[in-house]
């Protein structure tokens, strides 16, 4: 291998430097994350575990920009997002990262098509003329009549694997997942994670937050957060 792609290649896509985030409260401040430190590679599968508000989540929302950290240095793909403004973080969540929710958060009042198009037209200006909605939709079970219909209509199956195309259509490198099966029930819930982990092999970084030990066993690593902190 060429000795400058080797050392790309060994390059964090994802590293925390002691990242702390606090939130102050009239009652006193509440520590959410407590001086993390954490490195991703690009291709991982990496399960964050850990009991109720123990930040997992908040940990979650850090790794996809949509918190930022009280101190501490979080960079992305060599970027250190402290000292990127709104407009930066912007294109980073655009170009860079998908997120799948728990409970799917879907635009009711849009079509499944028009949902997982929404993130396409924010980047590019302009619909999809290329079929890679389509494509999507249909590479998730969702065939053209079921992308016609607005989430209230479809089930939380059908719902996540909408949101599973949506958080794919700008072709992020890293995809999270907060609680993705949270939701389903256990047939589903499985057929969803069968999905992720595909996705994993082609290939895509992914990090997942989840309370459940065998969904968890998907991953290739789990990490497990108390109070705060990496244990």
């Amino acid at each position: 291998m060429n000795p400058v792609c080797e050392e790309m290649n060994s390059r964090p896509l994802i590293e925390l430097l002691e990242v702390s985030k606090i939130y102050p409260l009239p009652s006193g401040d509440v520590v959410a994350l407590d001086r993390v430190s954490l490195i991703i590679r690009e291709g991982e599968f990496v399960a964050i575990m850990g009991p109720s508000g123990s930040g997992k989540s908040t940990l979650l929302n850090q790794l996809g920009c949509l918190d930022r950290p009280t101190s501490g240095d979080l960079f992305i793909a060599g970027k250190n997002t402290r000292e990127m403004d709104d407009h930066e973080l912007t294109g980073l969540r655009l170009n860079t990262i998908g997120y799948i929710f728990q409970k799917f958060n879907l635009i009711p009042l849009l079509t499944a098509y028009e949902n997982v198009e929404y993130p396409y037209l924010m980047k590019h200006r302009k619909p999809d003329d290329t079929g890679h909605v389509s494509g999507l939709l249909a590479m998730m079970g969702i065939d053209k009549a079921l992308a016609a219909h607005k989430p209230p209509e479809l089930s939380g199956g059908q719902q996540q694997r909408i949101a599973v195309a949506r958080a794919l259509v700008n072709d992020p490198r890293i995809l999270l997942c907060d609680e993705p099966t949270g939701n389903l029930d256990s047939v589903t819930g499985g057929q969803i994670m069968e999905m992720i982990a595909d996705l994993n092999r082609q290939g895509r970084t992914v990090l997942m937050v989840t309370h459940d030990p065998a969904v968890a066993e998907y991953a290739k690593r789990t990490i497990v957060i108390r109070d705060g902190r990496i244990t």
